[in-house]
């Protein structure tokens, strides 16, 4: 194959369900990639697989796929798909069954696992591997009783041993994005794991496309006002050769645009240092890249260089660390902005009144300081109407319902209160929060299991 045409079609767990199966029938492609994995969307799914062992993977993935999966096996399109979360084989079981239940054959599932390692951090932490905050250094002992999840980030390697082993949808839990693409491209172009170059310019082209129609004007900054027909915003593709070099592009007739500025945008887009973007199979550096257009929604990618990975692999852990609660009031005109402070400052008196033990405390007028807070100057000092919304953080659930008992009396003043913009008393939420980590390669061991339908 001299060229692989990559589509991607989710950039996030409830991205576009129209978007995966436009770029199915919109055109020719060899590859569908579908990205669910948020870091924080694994400890949602850890709460869903300890509520019921059958769940922890994103359902949608199954439901897309019971609409194109036919499709996709008569054109030969594999699917590449983070979609396992913490249960990649009860994914890929429940792909199975649909594909029983629709008399679909030919269907061979490819399910990588062995990024999760929960069970692992107690030997990790007895052979000495700190595990502490990547980005604050704080030590790993004041949250190792809070941790949620843990799942080290896999890259292309397994995804291109499961095609290689003939599957025709592959499964993943925490990967990173461009492994999505770079698997496949492994596996077609036979690249060897010490192709920097090669390996460095198929990152560059996963990075391109993860994030869905970022890179084809959906999220433009630089031209949003003059986008055409977002509403039906083409996602990207890339169209790959075996040299590394790739273009951007999109099926004919589908809205948004693919320009040097869109695909400029979404290389810079959480790229840290340019010189040294890191992945599990090479350090890319994007310092020398040419991004150029070469036709109408076609734009040319070259020039990406790398050099050997480090000897560790990301972690991405979440951690129970609190809870929350937030309360949103409209105030109307006139004088909106004072009453909502006014309102601000009484609750805030009767919350110290009762001695509540709050970790935080933060209010928002929302349409008025909102969003730059005090780094940008207020429009203006009275409006047609404010949103308030009072947020708290505390430690135990029943500090932040006692908060949300003092917001219904506000109705009684000061004056303005012209409704509650959530329905019913607010419940507390667990607040999750993030632990970026790094753990040695050699602990983690990816496993390839390829499962066939009927």
């Amino acid at each position: 194959m001299n060229t692989v045409r990559i589509a991607n079609g989710q950039a996030f767990w409830g991205d576009s369900p129209a978007a995966p199966v436009a770029q199915v029938r919109g055109g020719d492609i060899d590859y569908l990639t579908l990205d669910y994995l948020a870091e924080i969307t694994m400890s949602v799914l850890r709460k869903q697989y300890e509520r019921d062992p059958d769940a922890g993977y994103a359902r949608d993935f199954v439901d897309l796929m019971s609409e194109i999966m036919q499709e996709c096996l008569e054109r030969d399109i594999k699917v590449v798909a983070n979609a396992g979360g913490v249960n990649p084989q009860g994914c890929a079981q429940a792909l199975l069954d649909v594909a029983a239940s629709k008399g679909i054959s030919g269907l061979r599932v490819g399910v990588v696992t062995g990024d999760d390692i929960m069970a692992q951090l107690d030997d990790l932490e007895s052979e000495g591997v700190p595990l502490q905050n990547l980005d604050t250094g704080t030590p790993f002992d004041e949250v190792r009783d809070r941790i949620a999840s843990a799942n080290a980030y896999l890259g292309a390697e397994p995804i291109a041993r499961a095609l290689a082993d003939g599957a025709n949808v592959v499964i993943t839990g925490r990967c990173t994005d461009p492994g999505l693409v770079l698997g496949p491209l492994v596996h077609e172009f036979g690249w060897q794991w010490d192709d920097w170059n090669l390996l460095a310019a198929g990152t560059v082209a996963g990075h391109t496309i993860e994030c869905g129609a970022q890179a084809s004007g959906g999220n433009f900054q630089g031209g949003w006002r003059t986008m055409d027909d977002l509403a039906h915003v083409g996602y990207p593709i890339v169209e790959v050769s075996a040299d590394g070099t790739f273009v951007v592009t999109k099926h004919p007739g589908t809205g948004g645009a693919v320009t040097t500025a869109t695909v400029t945008e979404q290389l810079l887009y959480e790229l840290g240092d340019p010189a040294t973007y890191l992945s599990p199979e090479v350090t890319a550096d994007f310092t020398a890249l040419q991004v150029q257009e070469v036709g109408p929604d076609r734009v040319e990618v070259t020039g990406a260089r790398g050099r050997p990975p480090t000897d560790s692999l990301k972690v991405s852990m979440a951690y129970s660390d609190g809870f929350q609660g937030a309360a949103m009031i409209t105030y109307a005109w006139p004088d909106a902005i004072a009453k909502a402070e006014l309102a601000d400052s009484v609750l805030r008196t009767r919350l110290k009144d009762l001695g509540l033990p709050l970790r935080a405390i933060r209010t928002d007028l929302v349409g008025y300081n909102s969003v730059h807070g005090r780094v940008v100057p207020p429009a203006g000092s009275d409006q047609s109407e404010v949103v308030l919304r009072v947020s708290i953080w505390a430690d135990d659930p029943d500090t932040v319902s006692r908060f949300a008992a003092e917001i219904a009396p506000l109705v009684m003043g000061p004056p303005g209160f012209t409704g509650l913009l959530a329905g019913g008393r607010m419940r507390p939420s667990r607040v999750m929060a993030y632990w970026p980590t790094l753990v040695p390669k050699s602990v983690v061991d990816p496993q390839v299991i390829v499962r066939d339908g009927v």
